[in-house]
């Protein structure tokens, strides 16, 4: 697996979204965006598939993570049990009963260690990001909440906006992203077509947002939820944070 080219979401669903076709990363079956397959007699989406494929032959994107070798995932056998059974659900009395760690202050602290590693994991992945990457993306400064969304290595951002601005990267999009760090991307880049230090009204805001979708309304919103974008009291005026 070539994690260079695998971003965090894609881990977390557990394939990529190439050009043409979904792939599973763990086992790089794929399936062809503008085919539909046969399931369970229904017709499902390329996207559709892969998920089923995922359940079907890894359990899980979380599973297929989980099976990974302690050198690829650094997380030790014990660990490994661990996060499968919170993953289920259980109780700590539960796990104390039913795993190899025998009592249940083992298992709190064994849930303490595993999030102070998130923790570390966070910092360590934006050290290296920053070491990395000289021209990486930069938190904006109205950022509502930072986390693993902003992890965005350029390659990553170009493939984005190439894949939505179909006509180009002063054109629209058909569609506005779902996925949280798709949104960024989309939002950060529409952010050019502003000045910055310059007060605009709600009118010339929707004017310029027009221009990337129809629905001006949501892009609007977001910029001001996302902390792109500010505006007064009453509304008659917007502007970018610097």
């Amino acid at each position: 697996m070539d994690f260079q080219s695998i971003s965090i979401e894609e881990l977390m669903n557990g394939y990529q979204l190439d050009d043409s076709h979904y792939r599973c990363i763990h086992c790089e079956k794929t399936f062809f965006v503008h085919e539909v397959y046969p399931f369970d007699n229904q017709f499902l989406t390329a996207e559709g598939m892969v998920q089923v494929h995922l359940q079907q032959e890894h359990g899980s994107a979380f599973h297929a993570l989980l099976q990974m070798d302690k050198k690829t995932s650094g997380l030790s056998e014990v660990q490994q049990e661990m996060l499968k059974l919170f993953y289920e659900g259980l109780s700590d009395k539960e796990i104390a009963v039913d795993s190899s760690v025998n009592n249940i202050s083992t298992v709190r602290q064994h849930r303490f260690k595993l999030r102070e590693k998130e923790r570390q994991a966070k910092v360590f992945l934006a050290l290296m990001q920053l070491l990395s990457e000289p021209n990486h993306y930069k938190i904006h400064r109205g950022a509502t909440q930072v986390d693993e969304r902003y992890s965005i290595e350029e390659k990553e951002r170009e493939k984005v906006l190439q894949t939505y601005f179909k006509q180009g990267l002063d054109g629209g999009i058909e569609t506005i992203p779902s996925k949280e760090k798709r949104k960024l991307i989309i939002l950060q880049h529409i952010l050019q077509r502003f000045t910055a230090g310059k007060a605009y009204t709600e009118k010339e805001v929707n004017t310029i947002l027009k221009t990337v979708h129809a629905d001006f309304v949501t892009l609007r919103r977001y910029l001001i939820e996302y902390g792109f974008m500010s505006r007064s009291a009453d509304g008659s005026s917007y502007w970018i944070k610097e």
